[in-house]
């Protein structure tokens, strides 16, 4: 239900903000102007000097007045008098078109809004693509830490509930800790189940063995692990996405640069096999023949194998 109401609200909201039109914003523009120029309170019609009800008449002569005053060749040298005649212009283009004054009445009575949709903002700022993933970035891991939040709450009320219940089921209603160990089962909720013996119990039964004041969860192996409020998982800002990406990058930076240099050291470790210098030193080898007729014999099979004839060397007298 509390879903539904707040998927309500947003689409009320999405639809007011969708609602604001161009026209809209160029008003919330000049009202936001005029203030920061002429003071805070600051309207359309007490810059003209006319009543919210003023004439079409009264709006005209009201301008022609205001526009001799802030003509930038009666004001030469002041300061922002270009942009303040223009922006005079532009409000009375507003105030004698019936539509626009009829938005502008609107604002005048209702108070310009404070929140003006995200393409307002966006189309006025325009934030960078830096900008925009860095937002992103801590908005999707505020989010994730507040659904942490809920689950450590959620989580932390059931070891709470079947810590009670264990100790319920193996002390009776007066809660008197008893000497010794009691094995209990303990309803976790859920649906109706059959239990070993083929009665139909509710929910999940779970094993537990109560010791004093601690409580333990029996495994099918034997095993007792106990049950206390550290067993839920609190929530932590470095278990959001992107630390974790982070600290993952790192460690995995780590681990590389450790690897590289320990095959460096290895190499640098390794025993060297000294060999002959002179293939042609004599020795006999397994086939019979000596270590220096071996290259002249590779080099022959070769020569062979490449279709090639070897030419007989001449010897020097």
């Amino acid at each position: 239900m509390k879903l539904f109401i707040f998927v309500a609200f947003l689409a009320v909201l999405v639809t007011v903000v969708s609602a604001w039109t161009k026209e809209d914003h160029e008003i919330f523009d000049l009202v936001t102007a005029l203030e920061a120029s002429e003071g805070k309170g600051t309207t359309f019609y007490s810059w003209l000097d006319v009543p919210s009800t003023a004439t079409l008449v009264q709006i005209n002569k009201a301008y022609r007045k205001k526009s001799m005053q802030l003509h930038p060749d009666k004001n030469p040298g002041v300061k922002d008098i270009h942009e303040k005649f223009a922006r005079l212009g532009v409000i009375a283009t507003i105030l004698k078109d019936t539509e626009g004054r009829k938005r502008y009445d609107f604002f005048y009575k209702n108070g310009v809004p404070k929140w003006r949709g995200s393409g307002y903002y966006y189309a006025r700022f325009r934030p960078g693509l830096g900008t925009v993933l860095v937002f992103l970035t801590i908005l999707t891991s505020g989010l994730q830490y507040l659904v942490q939040t809920l689950n450590y709450k959620r989580d932390l009320r059931r070891v709470e509930l079947a810590i009670r219940d264990a100790r319920l089921a193996a002390w009776g209603p007066k809660m008197e800790p008893l000497q010794g160990k009691r094995k209990v089962k303990v309803n976790l909720g859920g649906g109706p189940r059959r239990d070993e013996d083929g009665n139909v119990v509710a929910g999940k039964m779970l094993d537990m063995v109560v010791e004093q004041d601690n409580v333990f969860i029996l495994d099918p192996s034997g095993s007792l692990h106990l049950l206390d409020t550290s067993s839920a998982t609190p929530a932590a800002i470095s278990r959001t996405w992107f630390i974790e990406l982070l600290i993952g990058s790192i460690r995995k930076f780590r681990y590389s640069k450790e690897n590289s240099h320990k095959e460096v050291d290895d190499e640098q470790s390794a025993p060297t096999v000294n060999r002959p210098d002179s293939p042609a030193s004599g020795t006999a080898t397994h086939s019979g023949a000596s270590e220096g007729e071996e290259p002249r014999q590779a080099g022959y099979a070769a020569t062979v194998k490449a279709g090639g004839r070897r030419r007989k060397a001449t010897r020097k007298r």
